[in-house]
């Protein structure tokens, strides 16, 4: 059997590109990627459905130490792609990645990880880093007859460009982030385009700013990307205060700001109250967009809130709950992902065979939201209540990097065979997490999101302060988990490991 690779990374996203990133600087350079599409990039090279665009500030929504000369503050979806291409160009990441390798499932052996793809292919290595992403697994809800209907169909995660809208009866069926991107792209175009919300989310103007020359030459400038990196960190921290601390003070700043602008944008009285959310800003992701509202209000667009949904599809479109017939050529999903329960979207089993599956049965769970007690060498990358509402994801994926290098040197730099949190230490983490939780609008805003798993629990995101998570990340705790080290008894007949070795569990 040849030696394992070190490490195997799942997914070329942000995630798996900043841990590539990070096993090079340690000096790790026996491992590979594996990304089941054909192209690299995740996220923002596979949404390139019209209008996409990210929702934090690109300064501070990019790698801390490459800097980009962004054109605007909130860039679009062919910039963010490119600075993908540039990341992956740069690092070389490319001549590391197996595409087209679909994960479909990973068993710890005693001594590495043997993964399984969807090509027949088996690879080994010590460490299994999973970094697929919460939102890469689309979900299309099981409409009754959907396979009838004659139109085009997709979700907004794999746009079909193929598809012209112009003068076409269009569908949007969903109102969360994506929808709200797509519907003022497409509204001017179509013919007619009918929005089915099952509930409204709250929108705030979205204050964007095209980059001069000047200041695009500067933010390739290390100490000044980094100054204002760091000025737009602390304003969006603030808003912590109100998640968690303070109900009220986002009911009179957020929510006040949030209705001035509904009333300014949508003159329509009957529109707005369809508009307007029954529950406190911030239990749902907020959504930024001047641009929104506009399009809902225009005179070829039709909204039909949760009293008039879908009923059924037929040949030529969709039955309303009221009764009336649409007449479709188009229907274009937005209907979000599996984040939560399907974490994972292949089966990943630890010592002694255990499932993770049946370790999350009740709920995701994992200490610092990237390990499990169980499951060796094994790390997810924006694993359970890591999601950050109000800052950058890379941030808190970078700060996972602090906690995966330190445990990854633990077996390296000892000799030992692998590293893992310990079930007490877990447990404890978890419940601090879902304590604190209780306390967030997202637990009581008096709403249901994705951030929430089947158990009705909050486990998309973290509680608190994103400077709170990388404290915690970067000190290692030894007394948290548990190290196999080979010692030099001989093995008992049967026993799995390198002959001539036992092993010796101990505390890191």
């Amino acid at each position: 059997m040849e030696p394992p690779l070190t490490v195997l990374v799942v997914g070329s996203g942000f995630g798996g590109q900043v841990a590539a990133m990070n096993l090079l600087r340690r000096g790790i350079t026996d491992f590979q990627i594996l990304e089941r599409r054909d192209f690299m990039g995740g996220t923002w090279c596979q949404n390139s459905y019209p209008g996409a665009a990210v929702d934090v500030p690109s300064p501070l929504y990019s790698v801390a130490g490459e800097p980009y000369p962004w054109s605007r503050m909130y860039a679009g979806q062919a910039e963010l792609r490119a600075y993908t291409e540039h990341l992956i160009e740069k690092w070389s990441l490319r001549e590391r990645t197996v595409l087209g390798a679909e994960v479909v499932g990973a068993d710890w052996d005693g001594e590495a990880w043997r993964v399984r793809t969807s090509d027949g292919v088996v690879r080994r290595a010590r460490f299994l880093v999973n970094a697929s992403g919460p939102l890469s697994t689309p979900v299309v809800p099981p409409f009754e007859g959907l396979g009838e209907f004659s139109g085009a169909t997709f979700h907004t995660n794999g746009w079909d460009h193929d598809v012209d809208l112009a003068g076409k009866r269009v569908a949007v069926v969903g109102s969360g982030a994506s929808a709200a991107q797509v519907i003022p792209a497409i509204q001017p175009e179509v013919a007619e385009l009918h929005v089915f919300q099952r509930s409204p989310h709250w929108v705030l103007p979205r204050h964007d700013r095209t980059f001069t020359p000047l200041q695009r030459r500067l933010l390739r400038l290390r100490p000044l990307q980094r100054l204002l990196r760091t000025a737009i960190y602390w304003k969006l921290e603030t808003r912590v205060v109100g998640f968690k601390h303070s109900r009220r003070l986002l009911r009179l700043v957020a929510q006040r700001d949030a209705l001035e602008h509904l009333r300014a944008q949508v003159p329509d009285p009957s529109l707005r109250a369809a508009l307007t959310p029954d529950y406190t800003i911030g239990c749902k992701r907020i959504i930024l967009s001047s641009t929104l509202y506009p399009a809902l209000s225009a005179g070829n667009t039709t909204l039909h809130d949760r009293h008039d949904g879908i009923d059924h599809f037929d040949a030529t479109g969709v039955v309303t709950a009221s009764g009336q017939h649409l007449d479709l050529d188009v229907v274009v999903f937005s209907t979000g992902y599996d984040a939560t329960d399907g974490l994972i979207p292949y089966e990943v089993r630890g010592r002694d065979g255990v499932r993770l599956a049946d370790f999350w049965h009740d709920y995701p769970r994992a200490y610092l939201g990237t390990t499990v007690p169980g499951f060796p060498n094994f790390f997810v990358v924006t694993g359970p209540n890591t999601g950050i509402g109000h800052t950058s994801a890379i941030f808190v994926i970078e700060s996972q990097m602090e906690y995966l290098l330190r445990a990854i040197g633990t077996v390296l730099d000892t000799g030992a065979r692998s590293v893992e949190v310990t079930a007490e230490a877990e447990d404890a983490y978890t419940r601090d997490i879902h304590r604190e939780m209780e306390r967030t609008v997202w637990h009581d805003g008096g709403c249901t999101s994705w951030y929430q798993s089947r158990s009705g629990r909050v486990t998309a995101m973290y509680p608190g302060f994103s400077f709170s998570f990388r404290r915690l990340a970067r000190r290692f705790r030894p007394e948290h988990h548990v190290v196999d080290r080979p010692t030099p008894h001989a093995t008992p007949a049967g026993t799995p490991g390198t002959p001539g070795t036992a092993t010796e569990r101990t505390y890191a």
